[in-house]
């Protein structure tokens, strides 16, 4: 018998066979930061219809040229349906006192506040108002703040009521599918804010953080204890067997290395061991 997911969650959560875990939108490292695949970040850049935000800072940094809201333009987006988009900055003061206070950068950031991932903030927003005629109520800073801007009670806000695009497609039957609507983000937008030239991240990031995109402990094998050894991908010599979790270690391919000849340099894994 065959088993087939018909509602989203679980078209969603569906695994392929022999894929890790790490294959998975809710577990991908590019889910709440960049990945080596893509940066699931982007789509909620134009989760609000007319208006365009940065991908991990509560500013707007275009607007459609169509919609009436073309004063919002560099504007800080503080509020969503009275939820705050920011969170306080707040760290022990050196010294080792114990104290926290706000953490402070002027003048990027006098106020001492972040904004909080959109993934996280944007969760019941998404739930309750997306692909949905009910707009929201947002409100923005009164003038454009090009700096983080922290919520304070004096502060004189733009008050403008939203739609929230659904992230989701539809089939031609109407019902919502496991596909990004193409609204959401424009071709070409998922890879936009990725590492250039690739090979930076590609090389540095160690030790299985992303596992999905490519190889790392290989060659593995087992002593009569369970004591594995190995080799790391990326070492430029296979014996002796040894794992390096420094990225700036001379016996692995160096950036610029990997820049000019990282297609004789990266060898196919077959079965965890090096394909001849």
């Amino acid at each position: 018998m065959k088993i087939e997911a018909k509602n989203l969650t679980a078209q969603l959560l569906h695994r392929a066979r022999g894929n890790p875990p790490s294959t998975l939108a809710n577990s991908a490292i590019s889910n709440c930061f960049p990945g080596l695949e893509f940066d699931f970040r982007n789509i909620w850049r134009r989760l609000f219809v007319g208006i365009e935000l940065h991908e991990a800072d509560n500013i707007v940094v275009a607007v459609d040229p169509r919609s009436p809201y073309k004063s919002l333009l560099h504007h800080r987006l503080l509020k969503v349906a009275d939820q705050p988009t920011i969170v306080p900055v707040v760290g022990p003061l050196d010294g080792g006192t114990g104290r926290a206070v706000r953490l402070t950068s002027p003048p990027d950031n006098p106020d001492g506040v972040w904004t909080l991932e959109w993934s996280n903030a944007m969760a019941a927003i998404v739930h309750k108002y997306a692909g949905r005629k009910t707009r929201v109520r947002c409100e923005f800073t009164a003038r454009k703040a090009m700096n983080a801007v922290g919520l304070k009670t004096d502060t004189k806000r733009k008050v403008v009521y939203l739609r929230v695009r659904s992230i989701f497609a539809k089939n031609s039957g109407g019902a919502t599918i496991p596909v990004i609507d193409s609204e959401a983000v424009l071709p070409g937008e998922l890879t936009q804010s990725l590492c250039s030239p690739w090979q930076n991240d590609y090389r540095e990031c160690l030790c299985y953080y992303w596992a999905s995109s490519r190889p790392d402990y290989v060659n593995v094998e087992l002593d009569d204890d369970g004591v594995s050894t190995g080799n790391n991908w990326l070492s430029l010599k296979r014996e002796p067997k040894e794992y390096f979790l420094n990225a700036g270690s001379p016996a692995l391919i160096t950036y610029a290395g990997l820049f000019r000849e990282w297609q004789s340099r990266l060898r196919f894994i077959i079965g965890g061991r090096d394909a001849d």
